[in-house]
């Protein structure tokens, strides 16, 4: 672990990806203590412009709503499907190629016939499609995108299992009699796991945009404040007051910029590491 954080703090995008991650994370859960009240609460004067009432330094929207206060609150949702999302895509992924690869056979076949079947829709047509069966929550949006993104981490899993089942430390286990899920746990998967992590930035910045896709296309939660809500809100104003539009959408470029190059410093600390031979 000590190595792979070294590795990464030399990693110039990985430091400026996790500081602005950070940045995020920490307004998304100080949000209530940031900034108290309700974002959808009407305080203002509709549509004043940033930097026009010190009281609401990015101004109000149509409604008279503060948009600071709503940009805050609605890193939550975004950051939130982003990376749960990626722990349903990287969980059943990595099950289901490491089932595949260690079995083999059939099971194995099976397996990635299913893993085709979903690589032929598009990840946000699926979820769309999910979402306008299931209904917009944002429990709904983290399981539809999941389920649209964990065919990756199932091919690279298999992948790596395939590789590593062959080594001799996992023949050595099988002749002590190790039961094969011991071995799946104990001696695969830990040196299987750090190539498939290294997809969590994709899977995370993929996810953050098909959220504010579906909240743009009015499928998002209705009881959360997003980004994408908020420039679908600001888009029919986008020539008399094109910041509501612009400032979420800087949110949301934010994000997925952090997310990539803290997946470059996660891959650049991944690339060489220690594993066994």
């Amino acid at each position: 672990m000590k190595p792979l954080l070294r590795r990464f703090a030399s990693s110039p995008e990985g430091v400026a990806g996790a500081l602005i991650l950070l940045l995020l994370a920490f307004a998304a859960v100080l949000a209530p203590m940031i900034l108290p009240g309700d974002p959808a609460a009407i305080v203002g004067r509709p549509l004043l412009p940033p930097f026009a009432d010190a009281s609401f330094p990015l101004g109000t929207d149509q409604l008279g709503r503060d948009v600071l206060t709503r940009l805050v609150y609605g890193s939550q949702a975004s950051l939130t499907v982003g990376f749960s999302s990626a722990v349903v895509a990287i969980v059943v992924g990595t099950l289901v190629g490491t089932v595949a690869g260690l079995t083999g056979g059939l099971v194995d076949e099976g397996l990635m016939r299913v893993v085709d079947a979903f690589q032929i829709v598009p990840g946000f047509l699926l979820a769309l499609a999910f979402v306008s069966v299931a209904g917009p929550s944002l429990a709904v949006i983290v399981l539809a995108i999941g389920l649209g993104a964990w065919t990756g981490p199932a091919r690279l899993a298999r992948a790596e299992v395939l590789s590593i089942r062959e080594r001799d430390y996992v023949a050595a286990a099988r002749v002590v009699g190790m039961h094969p899920a011991e071995i799946a746990f104990r001696e695969v998967l830990p040196n299987a796991l750090p190539p498939v992590l290294s997809l969590v930035s994709v899977i995370v910045a993929a996810a953050v945009l098909i959220e504010a896709a579906l909240s743009f296309l009015g499928l998002g939660d209705p009881n959360s404040v997003t980004w994408g809500g908020m420039i679908a809100e600001g888009r029919n104003l986008l020539r008399s007051a094109p910041f509501l539009s612009i400032i979420p959408g800087l949110g949301l470029v934010s994000a997925v910029v952090g997310v990539y190059l803290f997946g470059e410093g996660l891959v650049e600390g991944l690339s060489i590491r220690g594993r066994r031979l």
